[in-house]
């Protein structure tokens, strides 16, 4: 018998392993069966929906399908495992009991069992201790002789899975079997189990009682992260001595209806064709859940919980309950009606039991695409357009369509077609892309005079064909009625261009021909007056009221303005409409040749040894005309000078070239002038006396010249020897230019030296010309400083004094030596020694032992000494009204001493 042990959960009958059979000469039999004939559980008085109350152990020995049934299911329902629900919230008030029943689907048998159940409060599960160990199912190990060594067994037991219920309440620990050995009858023994969820991650989940051999579990369970576990039970001595082979014990987490179905995606998005018949697939949705997919709580079911809009039904679309496969099972999809429809998809598991099962929703939308099954149609039956004759790409008319597809997609977008009313192709319609309308567009001239109304046919289709069973209607086609508008148009000239033939040479007020123009306009009467539009070489007149075509100078085939002996005149046509037109016509004048140009030689330079051999020159001519007006040519030395002929000679090689050699065994080098007589071949033969311009040179081995005169053969003109002249004497000019400018340059420099600077103006300061020390007290001098020069300080040495330069010395001034502006200090013992001689040697030079002058600055002064400047007797007894003479430097120091008294 199982018992129920309930403490905050339902408990689950667990380790029915009753039966165990051990193999011990062969393998066990298996039978089909449950392990029980009646289960007597006890569950709580209160249940909740879909709370695991016990389990029935049913051993199926590989049979294919199995159906599990409660004979009570409004209150219990049973899954293929074998553990029994509440199908409802439950509240028993007595002991109860039913059948559970197992049918094998494809034998047709069946087994039953019966149930009884009693009934324990949750007060008195609270206050009652745990189930006693003896209840529990005791897993024994193989017995084998004790005297025999310790080895594996030939035949172990054969250990049924142990199965434990997934998030059970507890209470915790709760036992689930008892492991014990036949040796701990005569010794004490130890118990242990090993493996995942015991001793190995993740720990504490199974504990085992080392005396008693309970195994419990810990804490509650969750298949979805752990579906099974596998430990093996340990027998071992105080000693620790193993006296049993480790058995292995197989857990099985049996599976709980805890999650609900979840959609992979929570919106769904499909399509299907507008006019789509029934059975069309449309999409499929799949939907996932984490509960064991083998039994009823991962099998789901779906279905099809509502459909917005219910147009044209309401079950537009049916679902494959197993797979999820959304297929239509109505007509009349049409996308200008209804263009998207949304689906709410449930997936129910327990096999879509509506009772038991889980649910959870997604959303479909199902996008209805368009197909061509609206053709265009036009909005009126004629359109009306006018164009100007003569007029091309422009736009007459604008023909609309409406049509009900999706704009812009190849069943909307319209082809125009003219069907009709256009023979000679002058129109055409395209599209506008942004618009769809019809560009009734004029693609050829159109002539009023020819054709004053067309009446086109256009039809309007689409970019791809309409959907089968949909025919294009009347309105597809509609008539387009176009006005030409006349217009003045322009005088044409005919032929144009117009071709004559004449021969070159005729005189002026020639007449050649008449050139007219045509008018167009024959509904309108009008004049037409004539004029010259281009005539490059003027020859040429024409009235303006016939168009008759004279010449007003002769006509020259060897003109610049002929190309391949034709002249080409442009003439310009004019109407009097309103407004006036204009035309023009071409004249080709093809210039036939006459004998008018004479002979020239070619080439008109050339070059020749002093000594002939083998030097030759071949020279040909050259004729304006054509033949026969031209060669071949007769070609002569001329008569005079009288040395060409004596000197040169000339043989004809062909009818146009002829060789020039020399005569003569030696010609000396230079530049000579060969006169040559040509004569061509016309009917009228013309003559020319040309001149060949011949350089005789010295001629290396080879035949070319080796002497300086290149340069005369090169053939420099007067003119190109004055400008090279011109440019020489003009850079000339620059230089000496450039030149004048800097010595003027150097001297305005020189000048802004001598300049006082306006800061430095003597009304204002007194400048410093020399100092000269402090007066008398200052004469005692130290003479014997310039006899030893080498102990003179370098910083003693005072600068020679700035000399006035508006007084003249009354003697010659010795000339002494230059001092650099900035010398050396080494230097300066030099510099007085060179002093030093030159005042020995100078002459003019007072006595070695007297002082030397060393600056003058003129004899005496009107002034006086600057020392009386501060005495009484320097008063206003001296007259300083001469200061006003000496210039505006010192006008301030007139103003200051002199003048009156005020």
């Amino acid at each position: 018998m199982y018992s129920q042990h309930e403490g905050s959960g339902p408990f689950l009958l667990l380790a029915m392993l009753a039966g165990l059979q051990i193999a011990a000469e062969g393998t066990p039999t298996c039978k089909p069966g449950f392990s029980q004939e009646v289960y007597n559980v006890v569950v709580p008085d209160v249940t909740e929906k879909g709370q695991p109350l016990f389990n029935v152990d049913f051993a199926n020995c590989g049979r294919g399908q199995l159906k599990f049934e409660s004979g009570s299911a409004s209150d219990f329902r049973i899954d293929p495992s074998g553990v029994v629900y509440a199908a409802r919230n439950l509240e028993l008030t007595g002991p109860a009991s039913f059948t559970v029943r197992v049918n094998d689907i494809a034998t047709k048998q069946q087994w039953t069992a019966q149930v009884g159940v009693s009934l324990q409060s949750r007060q008195q599960t609270q206050e009652d201790p745990p189930a006693k160990s003896q209840d529990l199912t005791e897993i024994v190990f193989p017995s084998r002789n004790a005297d025999s060594p310790l080895k594996r067994m030939k035949r172990d037991w054969v250990i049924p899975p142990i199965n434990v219920a997934e998030n059970s309440r507890g209470p915790f620990p709760q036992e689930l079997v008892r492991i014990r050995s036949d040796h701990d009858k005569n010794r004490s023994l130890r118990y242990s189990v090993t493996g995942p969820g015991a001793d190995q991650p993740p720990t504490g989940i199974f504990i085992i009682d080392p005396i008693s051999g309970e195994l419990s579990v810990n804490k509650p369970l969750d298949r979805e992260h752990i579906p099974n576990f596998h430990l093996r039970a340990h027998a071992v001595d105080l000693n620790g001595n193993q006296v049993e082979n480790p058995i292995d014990i197989i857990i099985n987490v049996i599976d709980m209806n805890d999650n609900r179905p979840e959609f992979t995606h929570q919106i769904w998005n499909g399509s299907v064709p507008e006019g789509s018949k029934p059975g069309t697939f449309v999409m499929t949705v799949t939907s996932v859940d984490k509960d064991d997919p083998k039994t009823f709580n991962g099998m789901l079911r779906y279905k099809i919980l509502s459909q917005n809009p219910e147009s044209p039904s309401s079950n537009m679309f049916t679902i494959n309950n197993k797979t999820g496969g959304i297929i239509t099972v109505a007509a009349g999809l049409d996308r200008e009606k209804v263009s998207q429809y949304t689906l709410i998809i449930q997936a129910t598991d327990m096999e879509g039991n509506p009772m038991y099962g889980l649910s959870n929703t997604a959303t479909a939308v199902i996008r209805v695409t368009d197909i061509n099954d609206n053709p265009p149609e036009f909005t009126a039956e004629t359109f009306f357009g006018n164009v100007p004759e003569n007029r091309v790409n422009v736009i007459v008319a604008n023909l609309t369509v409406t049509d009900k597809d999706q704009p812009n997609t190849p069943a909307w977008n319209a082809v125009y077609k003219i069907t009709g009313g256009d023979p000679t192709g002058s129109f055409s319609v395209p599209t506008d892309p942004t618009t769809n309308e019809g560009l009734v567009t004029v693609v050829k001239p159109i002539d009023y005079e020819t054709s004053r109304t067309y009446v086109l046919t256009v039809e309007a289709r689409n970019e791809v064909p309409l959907a089968r069973g949909i025919h294009s209607p009347r309105q597809s086609t509609a008539t387009v009625s176009i006005q030409v508008i006349d217009v003045n148009e322009s005088p044409y000239f005919q032929p144009d261009p117009k071709l004559i033939k004449l021969e070159e040479g005729m005189l002026p007020e020639s007449t050649l021909t008449t050139f007219t123009a045509q008018d167009p306009d024959r509904f309108m009467q009008q004049s037409i007056r004539y004029s010259k539009l281009f005539d490059p070489a003027n020859w040429l007149r024409i009235d303006p009221n016939t168009g008759r075509i004279t010449t007003v100078a002769v006509l020259d085939r060897e003109s610049p303005f002929v190309k391949n002996s034709l002249y080409n005149a442009t003439f310009l046509a004019s109407d009097n409409g309103v407004p006036p037109a204009t035309g023009t016509g071409t004249l080709q004048i093809y210039l036939l040749d006459i004998n008018d140009n004479a002979p020239k030689v070619f080439p008109q330079e050339a070059e020749i040894c002093e000594k002939p051999e083998p030097n030759a020159i071949n020279i040909t001519a050259m004729d304006g005309d054509l033949n026969p007006n031209a060669g071949p040519f007769a070609f002569e030395l001329a008569h005079r000078p009288t040395d060409v002929r004596r000197n040169w000679t000339i043989t004809r090689i062909s009818g146009d070239y002829a060789q020039l050699s020399l005569k003569i065994g030696f010609l000396e080098s230079g530049i000579y002038d060969l006169p040559i007589i040509i004569t061509d071949s016309g009917n009228l033969p013309m003559s020319n006396t040309s001149y060949l311009r011949i350089k005789v040179c010295q001629c290396d081995p080879h035949g070319d010249c080796t002497d300086q005169q290149h340069i005369m053969a090169a053939g420099l003109g007067t003119g190109a020897i004055i400008s090279i002249l011109l440019c020489i004497i003009i850079l000339l000019i620059l230089v000496l230019m450039f030149v004048v400018w800097m010595k003027r340059r150097d001297k305005e420099r020189q000048a802004k030296q001598l300049l006082i600077d306006p800061e430095d103006d003597v009304r204002d300061n007194i400048l410093k010309y020399d100092e000269e020390g402090g007066g008398e007290e200052d004469q005692d001098y130290d003479l014997s400083q310039l006899q030893q020069p080498d102990t003179l300080e370098h910083d003693t040495i005072k600068p020679v004094g700035i000399r006035r330069m508006d007084e003249r010395p009354l003697h010659p001034e010795p000339q002494y030596p230059m001092r650099s502006a900035a010398p050396h200090p080494g230097d300066i013992g030099d510099f007085i020694n060179e002093g030093l001689k030159a005042a020995d040697n100078d002459p003019t030079a007072p006595p070695y032992d007297s002082l030397l002058v060393f600056d003058y600055e003129g004899s005496g002064s009107t002034a006086g000494s600057l020392s009386s400047l501060n005495s009484s007797s320097s008063g206003g007894d001296q007259d300083y009204d001469y200061l006003n003479d000496w210039g505006p430097r010192f006008r301030k120091l007139a103003d200051m001493y002199g003048g009156s008294d005020d």
